[in-house]
């Protein structure tokens, strides 16, 4: 019964850990849309040190797991698009990162 308690009190404390770690986030987020809505199904995220992706649906995108820093985001296209990218996108912990729209051609 005594391991049975220490182990409660074990996950109790990582469960916890958890918890202050996701409301105290280390990362921002970059968000925007893809136009037509159905040309691609995949964005991502490139700088010198991280690399982040996300899905499109229904034309919006939103990439949640961006660290700090200066980034270039790519739509990966669906044929007959070709892919598209934005430079420059800045990124800041705690914050969300609106590109607008991309607008992709054949």
């Amino acid at each position: 019964m005594k391991k049975f308690k220490l182990a409660l009190v074990a996950l109790s404390i990582a469960t916890a850990g958890l918890f202050a770690f996701t409301s105290n986030p280390l990362t921002g987020s970059i968000r925007g849309t893809v136009s037509p809505a159905d040309g691609a199904a995949r964005v991502w995220a490139i700088s010198s040190s991280d690399t982040a992706a996300g899905n499109v649906q229904n034309g919006a995108f939103e990439i949640v797991t961006a660290k700090e820093g200066v980034y270039k985001v790519i739509v990966e296209a669906k044929p007959p698009y070709r892919n598209a990218a934005k430079d420059n996108v800045t990124v800041v912990n705690g914050q969300s990162t609106d590109v607008g729209q991309i607008n992709l051609e054949r």
